[in-house]
C-alpha cells in the first residue's frame, strides 16, 4: 500500500441516480466524467466557493482528478474527485460537490454517487479488482455502509468490495462485462 496522507472525507450520498437529477423539477441530465487539466483550475478555487485546493491536487503526478459535468456542458462542474490507482485498489483521496450542489439549496441530486461509481469503474478498468477505499469522518461511517454498501474496516477506513462495486458500476454505467457477483 502506497503511503498517502489520511484525509477524512465527509461527502454525503443524497440519492443513487444514473444521471444527475434536478432537485426541484426531477428532470434528469446525462453526465460525463472527464479529467481536469491544469488550465481549468482558475474556476475551481476557494474564492469561487470550492472547499479544497484543487490546483494543488492536480499538481501531484500520482493523482488523477476528474470532474462531473452534464453532457454538452463541460465547463459547469457539478463535482470533483481525486483518486490514486494503487496496486489492487483505487483510493478516493478527495471528493467535493460544486458549491451550488451542497446543503439544502443544492441544485442536483446524484453528484457524489456518480463520482464514487466512477472510482469503482476505474478500479475494474485499471487493475481489474473493483476494490475502492477511502477514509471517512466517524459520523458518516454508517451512512457509507447504508448508502454505498461500503465495509468499515477499522478506524476510519472504508472499503467498497468488488460485489458492491460491481452493483454501483452497473447502476451508473451499465455492465463492464465482468461477473463480480
Amino acid at each position: 500500500m502506497t503511503k498517502r496522507r489520511k484525509r477524512l472525507l465527509d461527502f454525503e450520498i443524497d440519492k443513487l441516480t444514473n444521471s444527475i437529477e434536478n432537485v426541484i423539477s426531477g428532470e434528469s441530465f446525462a453526465r460525463d466524467i472527464l479529467p481536469v487539466t491544469k488550465d481549468f483550475t482558475r474556476s475551481i478555487t476557494k474564492k469561487n466557493g470550492w472547499l479544497f485546493d484543487w490546483k494543488k491536487e492536480i499538481a501531484v503526478p500520482s493523482k488523477r482528478v476528474y470532474k462531473l459535468v452534464t453532457v454538452g456542458n463541460p465547463d459547469i462542474i457539478q463535482g470533483l474527485m481525486s483518486i490514486q490507482i494503487e496496486s489492487g485498489y483505487v483510493a478516493v483521496v478527495l471528493i467535493e460537490s460544486a458549491p451550488f450542489n451542497r446543503g439544502k439549496a443544492k441544485m442536483y441530486f446524484g453528484v457524489m454517487g456518480n463520482l464514487v461509481a466512477f472510482a469503482c469503474k476505474t478500479s475494474f478498468e485499471s487493475n481489474g479488482t473493483g476494490y475502492v477505499s477511502f477514509f471517512a469522518k466517524t459520523r458518516l461511517i454508517q451512512h457509507y455502509i447504508k448508502a454505498l454498501g461500503a465495509a468499515h474496516e477499522g478506524g476510519q477506513l472504508m472499503v467498497i468490495y468488488p460485489k458492491q462495486s460491481s452493483l454501483l458500476v452497473r447502476k451508473y454505467f451499465g455492465n463492464l462485462g465482468e461477473d463480480e457477483s
